[in-house]
């Protein structure tokens, strides 16, 4: 598989990581170490989790893989921190809270360092020059080689990269973003977007499949394994199953078609392609799942395709995005 830079940094990263949202909670230890096998074994590098993901479960699952299935040199582990599981207080960007979080996900993942540590959400109640502390002290005392952040806006993402970059040397530049991006969510391409283009960080988009709704199988109704079929995860899929996503789940299939390709991966190559993407995080329900997806390494789009998925799919961006002397 093709390794990319992360934004304007050293490190080198797989055009496709692993996602780990389910591990733990969903996905069993074996089908977790048949994923992580035929990651590993098409060239994938980079392995994305959180503290949150099943209650820190992933992370001590994908901890028990790491050094007895795959060589810990050969991983890119980024994981996250921030997120809490408490309904007063959704996120603790503290430095307190961020210090002991990350100490006791080194210790479930078995290891001494990750190589990317991820801000999880922007926290509005705590100074955003701590929570940019907490990320220096990470990398100062070698237990984070890079940082990035998650669900920053427009202004939260340049604010904070900004911030960084006033004293090189002294605070760590931001490497990535991590936001939802696909051919059914391109809010990030307002102000997201530009910002990490103009400031070097790489854009690692999460459910680059549109929640799954991008691979074809609701277009005849609702798949009984699918999780548009389950209780806890249905209000998920939801909003991606109306009559505007469902015209590009069609102009999809009809690329894939065209291709003799499959809708998942016309999707998915249309997003690792995109300007300032470093690699989209995919999850998948087992190993075959996986293999199918990670296939797409072979496949380019044609312009013309490209062109019609942009134009079925764009997003409406009025003022202040186009010369106010056209409206």
């Amino acid at each position: 598989m093709e390794q990319r830079h992360l934004g304007r940094t050293g490190l080198r990263v797989s055009r496709i990581g692993l996602g780990t949202l389910t591990w733990g909670r969903d996905t069993d230890e074996h089908d977790a170490a048949d994923q992580l096998k035929a990651f590993w074994d098409a060239g994938g590098t980079l392995v994305d989790t959180a503290d949150v993901y099943g209650g820190g479960e992933a992370e001590y699952l994908l901890g028990r893989l790491v050094g007895s299935l795959i060589p810990r040199e050969d991983l890119v582990i980024a994981t996250k921190a921030g997120n809490v599981p408490d309904p007063y207080r959704r996120v603790n960007g503290s430095r307190g809270h961020l210090l002991a979080a990350l100490d006791a996900s080194l210790e479930r993942l078995g290891t001494d360092y990750v190589d990317l540590w991820q801000v999880h959400a922007f926290d509005p109640a705590t100074p955003l020059e701590e929570t940019l502390q907490a990320v220096d002290l990470a990398v100062s005392s070698g237990r984070v080689r890079y940082a990035g952040v998650s669900d920053f806006c427009g202004w939260q993402l340049a604010k904070a990269a900004t911030w960084q970059l006033a004293a090189p040397g002294v605070r760590t530049r931001l490497a990535s973003t991590q936001m939802e991006y696909s051919l059914l969510q391109r809010g990030i391409e307002r102000e997201v977007l530009p910002a990490a283009l103009d400031l070097g960080i790489g854009l690692l988009p999460s459910s680059p499949l549109g929640r799954g709704v991008l691979t074809g199988k609701y277009r005849q109704g609702t798949p009984s394994d699918s999780r548009g079929a389950s209780e806890r995860l249905a209000p998920f899929v939801e909003p991606y199953l109306d009559d505007a996503a469902a015209r590009v789940v069609d102009a999809v299939a009809t690329a894939a078609d065209g291709l003799a390709t499959s809708p998942l991966q016309v999707a998915l190559a249309w997003v690792r392609d995109r300007p300032g993407v470093a690699a989209p995080i995919l999850g998948a329900r087992n190993a075959g799942q996986l293999t199918e997806a990670l296939s797409v390494e072979a496949l380019s789009l044609p312009y013309e395709i490209c062109q019609a998925l942009d134009d079925v799919s764009a997003p409406v961006h009025r003022y202040p995005d186009q010369d106010w002397s056209t409206l």
